[in-house]
């Protein structure tokens, strides 16, 4: 079937080296060097983890490795002349072989630009793009996503396989703003009217506002009741932020609801603290990790109810471009080369079924040749896997165009 929005490409991947430890790089004096910047513990963990994972793999450039680790400021909408400055900041390094941003917050598209004005020479991978897809496809040598467009079908899809009658979608303006948010909440609309769900829109505060990161939390911790009061134990709940992700799975867990997954998903996101639940034992080993979160969803009533990716989307993004950049640099893959990215993403995801394809815009239907988009089977618990990634979505969504916020 003709797919004007994507170009499908299923591959189910495994590795039995992933979480082995891999090669080694940290002899002195590496040959080259591969950066990545990621947000902090408190804004995307899981970003982090993955480039720890890297490092733990590959070595610290400051102990003769070749990972350079940095993250960009929390408050990052405020400060983006400091996320721009620490990317640029990379290429001075003469080693400097690869940059990974993950997330790629607002200034991404800027920063790989003038990288590539003093060293074209340097690859530069964009993971978890926010910008516009058009924007960030003219600097990044690849652009990867959460598939955004099938996702805003496939989600509530999986929603109406919980039995919910509703799907409350909650998010801020400066989200609403970025295409691939926007596009998916479009997406998510129609999909609702589609498959027999009511649609309901809730604004949260913007943790990088003036209220912070505690106050857009609290809003949710305060407002989840009163919205479960409102539309029944048989609403499906979605935030956009990381952020609101815990005390929304928290008070989920407490007055009922239901949540599919997160917006980037993982075992993870949201759930250990909600669930006050130590993984650190567990750490890295993500079928390990996914038991013990399942157990303890199951043991407050909330099988059947709640979804997740069975891998970290963040920890393998960022972990998976790194060792895509080190294999293309290696001459072990090519740049072009889709199944050899997927095989890099494979190394952490042992046994994992995917789906996605290239970007194609909706405006023009080019398709791009550097901006991808992948999605996982969800994972229920206390039920197991729903065949999410084997669901035909209607091609009228991937026609739909993005109306803006």
């Amino acid at each position: 079937m003709k797919r004007l929005g994507l170009i499908l490409l299923a591959l189910t991947v495994g590795s039995a080296l992933a979480f082995a430890g891999g090669g080694s790089d940290r002899s002195s004096g590496a040959e080259y060097h591969i950066g990545i910047v990621t947000g902090t513990v408190s804004q995307s963990e899981d970003d982090l983890r993955g480039a720890e994972e890297l490092i733990r793999r590959y070595g610290k450039v400051s102990d003769g490795g070749i990972i350079q680790h940095v993250t960009y400021p929390d408050n990052f909408m405020d400060q983006q002349e400091t996320t721009i400055t620490q990317i640029v900041t990379l290429a001075d390094d003469p080693k400097m072989k690869a940059i990974i941003m993950n997330q790629s917050v607002p200034g991404t598209a800027e920063a790989f630009r003038r990288v590539k004005e003093r060293r074209p020479d340097i690859l530069c991978f964009a993971g978890e793009a926010h910008e516009d897809p058009l924007v960030i496809q003219q600097s990044a040598d690849l652009a990867l996503n959460a598939d955004f467009i099938s996702r805003g079908y496939t989600i509530i899809w999986a929603a109406k396989q919980l039995g919910s009658k509703t799907f409350v979608h909650i998010s801020f303006p400066r989200h609403m703003s970025y295409e691939s948010l926007g596009l998916r909440r479009q997406i998510m609309e129609e999909a609702c009217k589609d498959l027999g769900l009511r649609f309901v829109f809730e604004t949260a505060p913007d943790p990088t506002s003036d209220v912070g990161q505690a106050g857009a939390q609290q809003y949710i911790l305060e407002q989840t009741p009163q919205w479960i009061a409102n539309y029944g134990q048989d609403s499906a709940y979605f935030c956009t932020n990381d952020a609101h992700t815990e005390p929304l799975l928290r008070q989920l867990l407490q007055y009922g609801g239901k949540f599919v997954e997160a917006d980037l998903p993982s075992p993870l996101m949201g759930y250990p603290g909600a669930l006050g639940i130590d993984l650190s034992a567990e750490a890295g080993n993500f079928p390990a990790i996914l038991k013990k979160v399942e157990e303890a969803v199951v043991s407050k009533g909330g099988a059947g109810r709640f979804g997740t990716w069975a891998y970290s989307y963040g920890f393998t993004v960022s972990a998976g471009l790194g060792e895509f950049a080190k294999r293309i640099i290696d001459g072990k893959a090519e740049l072009s080369s889709v199944s050899d990215l997927y095989a890099a993403l494979g190394e952490f995801t042992p046994g994992a079924k995917w789906n996605g394809g290239y970007y194609i815009d909706a405006n023009t239907g080019v398709r791009a040749r550097n901006h991808i988009l992948i999605y996982m089977d969800t994972y229920i618990f206390g039920q197991g896997y729903l065949p999410t990634t084997e669901q035909v979505v209607p091609e009228k969504y991937y026609n739909i165009k993005f109306q803006g916020n």
